[in-house]
């Protein structure tokens, strides 16, 4: 019959398909085509720019290769010749089994204008990874490619399989973390196909529109805020005819995935492969940049870590909390580096100078009295003696002259040089670059157009010139002799602001009109307490708005019916442990990274609320595990004799009472630290449970704890079997004072 010579037919098709295998293809995007980096991105391509000493394109090759990609054509546009010339001298031409071929464009201004240029070279001959090259990642490849070709098999349709990964829940918590908007994302639970893709606007306030047909032809859907779009695509050949025979499609997601959701009428689809262990972000913009160098660093993105990967680093070694040095460094005795930071090589600092949870590149010069926290410091940076420098990111070749001071979130493009004793306000973006005039019409583009005569990125200047022209006896606002690449002399006119001190040369930036929200969500700068505050009062807005009878989004971002029934009652109990855990990890995460970053006591609140909020806990849920996190803290500290771990305990608890205190104050909060500790000390802690009662009289001590928090949790263990009652009988001198005590006072 008919139907079965067809089938016959595709199977021969399949079996001569996998015969003749092609080997595993990438397209990776050299060129991000937006303008977030800026000024930075006017004069080196994002790719470029260093991750934790590494170009950014290094860590995507690496893992392309690990996992086991064949060939990766590298489309280049902004910048292009640098990146060719970065490749081309680099090791990755001459990998086994591992070719790179650039693909070179001088007038593309989209994603989608690089897909058509690449379908007319005709190069990919089957299924491809697509991806840019400003994204880290570890995870295996082997069973996302498996699952969309056996889709494929059955479904000629499905054209692209979109990794996800679960995110952190609350929207507050993930933008802080990445600077990102609010993700929403409809996928079928069974299938996985992808149903809904969209950002979260201003506009919603708390309501998704999603459109009817969309319910009603799918039995099953779940609503999610609580996934990152990883931007790793398993793409199908006509992915990219797709693009070609639509020229509307620019951006990959606002244009490609939302066109293919909504057309009709050629029924293509998309599914998503979710990730757990493993680890993939993308660099968007400078607070992603500073999370996934973090991530780095703390080595979630094993083995892309500096000691182990990249040939350059080989001589970096990982040391006690999360530091690592680079041989051939010049450090005082009486400096003091800190934890999670990196130093490269042939660095020089200075006597009492500090550093910490900060990145310092190959060839800085560091003075006497420096401190650095939180910040990204370049290659062959000289920072001078009294310097203060917070949060900031400071790029190649800067010169910051003695006492001058960056406040957070403060950006020096290349050769900048501040002056003494400048103090340089938040958020700043200073550049040898003046700002364009005329911000480009197209927000895809993340190169200035030269024809404009606005910026010309072949400029190149030294700091040397730079510095002999501050020492003579110019005025502040001076004409320099620069050269352009061509070999062409220009004149460039180069005004020393004198908010940039004696001597600092540069542009500063103005902020555009309406960019002032942007600014401090994909800033390095932890988020000021003030927009931490009315991000948290909007999200308690929109839980009002869907805490409704009928359909509302739930906690764990699935689109859920009403609780009428009882049907789900054992899911939702599942549900509620699986929060509980999570919301632990969340804590003790926000917690490390307050100890570690010495974030103010009101900022932790703050983000500890918003993660209280997105799981619905309560204050004691908050205290007991804002303690489990400071005890683990405490235990990571070294120590030798159990006199010493109960110090280290000591220590942690005085320095983070007030906060411990917060989420305290009823009577119930405290017990539940009380039994919190209990479950600790016989689980996952057992390190402290012969100090049970000593850091419960702590506590006690430090007024945590109150005297009837103490005596009723000893009361309701009276009942209770005597494998219960271990702490309550080691604490029994303690609890046989308090109840002495309590009397006397009656």
């Amino acid at each position: 019959m008919p139907p079965q010579r067809k089938g016959a037919a595709a199977r021969v098709s399949e079996d001569t398909e996998d015969l003749t295998r092609h080997p595993l293809q990438a397209i990776l995007l050299a060129d991000s085509f937006a303008t977030k980096f800026r000024p930075i991105t006017l004069e080196r391509p994002k790719v470029l720019l260093p991750l934790v000493n590494v170009p950014m394109i290094d860590y995507t090759l690496a893992w392309l290769e690990s996992a086991g990609v064949e060939e990766v054509f590298v489309f280049c546009c902004a910048h292009s010749k640098q990146v060719i010339e970065y490749l081309e001298k680099s090791e990755w031409f001459s990998q086994p089994n591992f070719s790179v071929v650039t693909i070179e464009s001088h007038n593309s201004v989209s994603a989608g204008d690089a897909l058509r240029l690449i379908y007319e070279r005709n190069v990919i001959n089957g299924d491809f990874v697509l991806i840019s090259g400003d994204t880290v990642s570890n995870m295996s490849l082997t069973q996302v490619i498996q699952e969309h070709k056996e889709r494929r098999k059955k479904d000629s349709n499905a054209v692209m399989t979109m990794v996800i990964k679960q995110s952190k829940p609350s929207p507050i918590t993930h933008q802080s973390r990445l600077g990102t908007d609010e993700l929403f994302l409809a996928i079928d639970p069974q299938t996985k196909q992808l149903l809904f893709y969209e950002e979260k606007t201003d506009s919603y306030r708390g309501i998704i529109p999603l459109d009817n047909a969309l319910l009603g032809d799918n039995p099953s859907i779940c609503l999610h805020n609580d996934k990152q779009d990883c931007y790793i695509d398993i793409c199908s050949q006509e992915v990219l005819s797709l693009f070609t025979d639509n020229f509307d499609y620019q951006h990959l997601r606002r244009h490609f995935v939302k066109g293919l959701l909504v057309d009709d009428i050629m029924g293509y689809k998309i599914f998503t492969h979710e990730i757990h262990s493993s680890y993939a972000a993308r660099i968007d913009n400078y607070r992603s940049y500073d999370t996934i160098s973090k991530d780095i660093i703390q080595r979630w993105t094993y083995p892309f870590v500096p000691d182990v990967m990249f040939s350059g680093n080989s001589a970096t070694h990982l040391e006690r909390e999360g530091m690592y040095r680079a041989s051939e460094i010049e450090q005082s005795r009486s400096a003091h580096i800190g934890p999670f930071t990196v130093i490269g090589k042939g660095t020089k600092i200075g006597n009492n100078s500090k550093i910490s949870n900060s990145v310092i590149g190959k060839g800085c010069s560091i003075g006497s009295n420096v401190s650095i926290t939180g910040s990204y410091i370049w290659d062959s940076v000289t920072i001078e003696d009294g310097c203060d420098i917070r949060h900031a990111i400071i790029c190649d070749g800067v010169v910051i002259k003695s006492g001058a001071a960056l406040e957070p979130g403060v950006v020096l493009s290349f050769k900048v040089v501040i002056g003494q004793q400048c103090i340089v306000p938040s958020y700043s973006k200073v550049s040898l670059y003046q700002q364009p005039t005329v911000e480009d019409s197209d927000e895809e583009l993340e190169y200035a157009d030269n024809s404009s005569g606005t910026v010309d990125s072949s400029i190149t200047c030294t700091v040397d010139t730079l510095n002999r022209e501050m020492m003579s006896e110019t005025p502040a606002s001076q004409m320099l002799s620069l050269h352009l690449s061509s070999g062409v002399e220009a004149e460039v006119h180069m005004e020393k602001y004198a908010y940039l001190g004696p001597g600092g040369v540069g542009h500063v930036w103005s902020i555009c009109e309406g960019a002032h929200e942007e600014e401090w969500r994909h800033s390095v700068a932890p988020s000021p307490a003030d927009k931490l505050a009315e991000a948290i009062q909007s999200l308690e807005d929109d839980l009002e708005l869907l805490n409704l009878d009928g359909n509302a989004l739930s906690v764990s971002g699935e689109l859920k019916s009403g609780r009428n029934g009882t049907d789900s009652e054992d899911d939702d109990v599942e549900d509620s442990r699986d929060d509980s855990i999570y919301y632990e990890k969340e804590v003790e995460a926000t917690f490390l990274r307050a100890v570690n970053e010495n974030i103010k006591v009101p900022d932790v609140i703050l983000e500890m609320n918003s993660l209280r909020l997105s799981y619905n806990m309560t204050s004691a849920d908050c205290a007991g595990a804002i303690f489990y996190a400071m005890m683990k803290q405490a235990l990571e500290i070294p120590h030798a004799t159990a006199g010493e771990l109960r110090k280290s305990a000591a220590s942690i608890i005085d320095a983070w009472n007030k906060l411990l205190k917060f989420y305290s104050k009823e009577i119930d909060d405290q017990i539940e630290v009380i039994m919190k500790f209990e479950e600790m000390c016989l689980e996952s802690v057992k390190e402290f449970s012969p100090h049970f009662s000593q850091i419960l009289h702590l506590l006690y001590d430090k007024d945590i704890l109150e005297e009837d928090a103490i005596l009723r949790w000893a009361d309701e263990k009276k009942d209770a079997e005597e494998s219960d009652k271990v702490f309550v009988k080691q604490s029994e001198k303690l609890i046989q004072w308090l109840r002495e005590a309590s009397e006397e006072e009656d």
